[in-house]
């Protein structure tokens, strides 16, 4: 390892390391506006400008050049103050003065920088070049007139999104940072390059002109909207929260976040609801929480255990479903379930329902087949990490569904479900593949699973496991894929049918042929709800959508920005969201609703704070008290497989805007199903 002199004190750093990140390892900040640690390095702004020895007697960009033995390297000597000076003023020679009407001000790199190394007066006279705004689609909002062609927008297009729809045109004072075509950006991580741009030239749409910074509110949670469990910042002034931004989380999404996570919030605004409701003669009406309860716990009496059901929404947290859990044990039913979309999964064997390879660890893998899936929508931040395997570890994928653009070669084995029984008996070319591979892994999506045989799809896989070398020493390559934040959670505290019980399927048909006389939803809007109509439906939510408009009594709940609650990721780490924000009008957290309840009804339930439910949680699985850890589960021995029907295979989702009752709320959201959902769909093979 190379010694080197900074500022006067010697330290070891890592070989093939450059000048500015040995600079960081002793404690000197670099200025840049062009370097980014997860971008390649283009070397563009020269702010990063540090005197070298030995070397030529100019100052050299540290982002570039590698460390040396026996450097000697100098961070603040008037050389490198003048040369910073310099590129400060050649910087804003054409910049204009928009600091005060800036969206970016008071979070800017430049404004910030220019305090420091910027003059107080101009020497440039000729007049300021202006350059012509770009269309970026309804989320990213450009003013080019401010950029300075730090290119980092083109490298995270090119390098982690993978989608090359910017670039550079012109040279000189005539360069011009452009989207080919004048095309919106097609990729569901495009507004991250609003958190990369170091000026104002790519702002957020939806937010312009809402809300400065230091106005907010700060508050460190976890996103709902799929189940990754990124970490996020919600931004929030008084009652309203006014944007999302992602938190550094190296473990789950790195410094990105999805379009959706950042963006479908302004749903939280709109349709909601905020007072309970009973149904009179055929028309909801305003009521109070005491003659809801009333009515609920009037029917509850009437009705025989068996014919009582409960289903569990996508986005709820684990405190609520197990006070739910804990109410129909009370009752004395077994019809209870979490998995809406029908997936045909068991929760006896972690093994069996979690993404093994863990998030971070699927970069590792350099062979993959994916079933039933479209990462791009179901969980694009795990697609950037299979693009990343590709880069680094040449990846081999291939898909069995629809076929897809995942921004990565990818070989289409056909949508028909029987070509993993060929693979399984070891008939299919791609069985080399696996076999020849050091770290294979396999990923089964919703859309596999859901289907009437997904039983036989879930052990043919494992048999696929067993047979080619996913599990071994280390590595364990056997992946489910959930789209539903709440599902893991819920499987870990076993919120499935028991014995003789029904799941959804039978819990919706029960109630079209009058077996059921009573569900219970809790935020449970993607079933088919028109089936319902001969039982009385009790929904707990915290929007109008589809399940409220099909209830005889509606209890509001409270979104995930507005309580404290715990969610487990498909990975199974245990996460902890944070309340930003109070819920609208007399909606309240979903397990104090419950609790309410159960005085009603009489059932015994004791836990009266938050902290009592956590315990509670930990009582029925002891790994909701290792927040934040990967906790690996133990491999089951082979199991016998069963013979796969035949049938195409289909994603699992279909609108990836529109995915739940907070972005079909979201005026941002619909904007952007009208204006990229077509193309979106046709470019990866999931619309129609």
């Amino acid at each position: 390892m190379p010694k080197v002199t900074i500022d006067g004190s010697e330290i070891e750093v890592p070989h093939g390391i450059t000048v500015l990140q040995a600079c960081e390892m002793a404690g000197k900040e670099i200025l840049r506006f062009c370097y980014h640690e997860r971008l390649s390095i283009a070397g563009n702004c020269r702010m990063c400008l540090v005197e070298v020895s030995p070397g030529p007697p100019k100052p050299a960009a540290s982002c570039a050049l590698p460390v040396g033995e026996g450097m000697e390297i100098k961070t603040d000597s008037d050389m490198v103050k003048k040369a910073r000076n310099g590129v400060m003023e050649l910087l804003l020679i054409n910049h204009p003065l928009d600091c005060p009407i800036c969206d970016q001000g008071g979070e800017c790199d430049l404004q910030d920088q220019a305090m420091a190394y910027g003059h107080d007066s101009s020497r440039f006279e000729e007049n300021k070049r202006s350059v012509k705004d770009k269309n970026m689609g309804p989320l990213v909002k450009t003013i080019m007139t401010r950029c300075i062609h730090c290119t980092r927008c083109v490298r995270f297009a090119t390098e982690i999104a993978g989608v090359p729809e910017l670039g550079m045109l012109g040279r000189g004072e005539n360069a011009e940072i452009t989207s080919y075509l004048e095309k919106s950006l097609e990729s569901e991580l495009s507004a991250n390059v609003i958190d990369l741009c170091p000026v104002g030239a790519l702002t957020s749409k939806p937010y312009a002109f809402i809300s400065r910074p230091w106005e907010l509110t700060k508050t460190e949670s976890i996103d709902v909207m799929d189940a990754v469990g990124s970490a996020i910042r919600i931004d929030a002034r008084q009652t309203e929260v006014l944007r999302v931004l992602p938190r550094l989380n190296e473990d789950v999404n790195e410094e990105w976040l999805s379009d959706k996570a950042r963006f479908a919030v302004d749903g939280l605004k709109k349709q909601r609801l905020d007072r309970p409701y009973i149904r009179v003669d055929g028309k909801l009406r305003e009521s109070t929480w005491q003659e809801a309860f009333a009515v609920i716990g009037n029917k509850i009496k009437s009705v025989e255990a068996d014919r009582v059901a409960a289903i569990v929404g996508d986005q709820c947290d684990a405190e609520s479903m197990i006070a739910l859990k804990d109410l129909m044990d009370f009752i004395g039913t077994k019809n209870i379930d979490c998995r809406q979309d029908g997936a045909k999964l068991s929760s006896h064997d972690r093994s069996l329902y979690l993404f093994n390879s863990t998030i971070a660890g699927i970069e590792s893998a350099d062979s993959v087949l994916l079933v039933g899936t479209n990462l791009r929508w179901e969980a694009p931040l795990i697609n950037t990490r299979l693009r990343k395997a590709w880069i680094n570890n040449n990846l081999k994928a291939a898909s069995i569904g629809p076929d897809l653009n995942l921004t990565y070669p990818i070989n289409n084995l056909g949508s028909r479900a029987n070509i993993i029984n060929s693979i399984a008996e070891g008939k299919h070319p791609f069985c080399e593949v696996l076999k020849n591979s050091d770290r294979p892994a396999i990923i089964l999506g919703m859309g596999a699973l859901s289907r009437p045989d997904g039983t036989a799809i879930l052990k043919m896989a494992k048999k696929i496991a067993d047979d080619y070398g996913l599990i071994k020493e280390g590595w364990n390559g056997f992946n489910i894929l959930h789209t539903a934040a709440s599902r893991v959670g819920a499987l870990y505290i076993d919120f499935m049918p028991s014995q003789g019980g029904r799941d959804v399927e039978n819990i919706i048909s029960g109630s079209s042929n009058g077996e059921i006389d009573l569900v219970y939803l809790l935020g449970a809007d993607e079933i088919d709800t028109s089936k319902l109509g001969k039982s009385f439906v009790i929904y707990q939510g915290h929007h109008g959508d589809l399940g409220a408009h099909s209830a005889d009594v509606i209890l509001p709940g409270a979104a995930y920005t507005e309580k404290n609650g715990t969610y487990v990721n498909t990975e199974g780490r245990v996460q902890i969201t944070r309340q930003a924000v109070q819920p609208p009008g007399n909606a309240r957290e979903d397990w104090t609703i419950i609790r309410a309840l159960s005085d009603v009804i009489r059932a015994n339930i004791s836990y009266d704070t938050l902290g009592d439910v956590r315990e509670r949680l930990t009582e029925v699985n002891p790994l909701f008290d290792r927040i934040n850890e990967i906790v690996t589960p133990d491999w089951t021995n082979k199991s016998p497989s069963e013979f796969i029907e035949d049938g195409p295979i289909h994603s699992a989702i279909q609108n990836y805007y529109m995915t739940c009752p907070i972005s079909r709320a979201s005026e941002t959201m619909a904007k952007c199903s009208q204006e990229l959902i077509t193309t979106l769909g046709n470019r990866t093979g999931t619309n129609g």
